[in-house]
């Protein structure tokens, strides 16, 4: 039987942290810091940290949280749980933005694309690009058959580029995006050549909004957030 995507939880937070977190010394930043994420990480199966900083103008960390189940009763304890571990440490940083959404079985393959990202493998590569993207009307008007002649050729060009991961999430009726698409790469040239070439595919024009897009550095341990946060 051809495997297909499971279903889970994907979150990403855009963070920012205060003029009251900048004036403590290193010292208690670091403390802070580290009673904060000990919660997020208490909240999800797994988190992942990006430094934003020096990559975008307001933004410092982003936080990548998954969970495996999309069941109702274990999303609600997630947002629960994201909630309870921020309480307490809302003077130190503001979330900007949020971005999440579900993922699901492709309606254009059959089987799971070995390119598919998994949010809770064991590495991730050193650079993410993440965005909302929004449909046209247009395009949901069109057949299935027409609609998925299109995407083939859309994942075509996404095959040249094998060492080029992606994750995409459904967010229809939950955000003001339709999905959150997510790549990983180890070269953001790479990504840069991948993002030309799809601009030249038939589907490219039933686009509506594909940004803001947030590009951002892994951040393996808390030693490696300590050199810049």
């Amino acid at each position: 039987m051809a495997e297909q995507t499971p279903e889970s939880l994907s979150h990403f937070a855009i963070i920012t942290f205060s003029e009251t977190y900048w004036k403590l010394d290193v010292a208690e930043r670091a403390r802070l810091r580290g009673e904060w994420l000990a919660r997020v990480r208490g909240a999800s199966e797994a988190v992942h940290l990006y430094q934003l900083s020096g990559l975008e103008a307001a933004g410092d960390l982003l936080v990548w949280s998954a969970i495996s189940s999309a069941l109702p009763d274990a999303t609600a304890a997630f947002f629960s749980a994201w909630a309870a571990a921020c309480q307490g440490y809302r003077h130190l940083f503001t979330t900007r933005d949020v971005l999440w959404g579900f993922t699901r079985p492709s309606q254009y393959t059959k089987t799971r694309s070995t390119q598919e990202m998994d949010p809770f493998g064991p590495t991730r590569q050193p650079f993410l690009m993440i965005y909302p993207f929004v449909k046209t009307t247009e395009w949901y008007q069109l057949d299935r058959e027409t609609r998925g002649k299109m995407m083939m050729s859309h994942i075509k060009v996404g095959k040249q580029f094998e060492d080029i991961t992606q994750l995409l999430l459904y967010s229809f009726g939950l955000q003001d995006q339709e999905f959150v698409v997510v790549y990983e790469t180890a070269d953001p040239r790479r990504f840069l050549a991948l993002v030309n070439d799809l601009r030249s595919t038939e589907a490219r024009i039933y686009t509506q909004r594909d940004w803001p897009l947030h590009a951002a550095v892994y951040q393996a341990d808390d030693a490696a957030l300590a050199k810049w946060l």
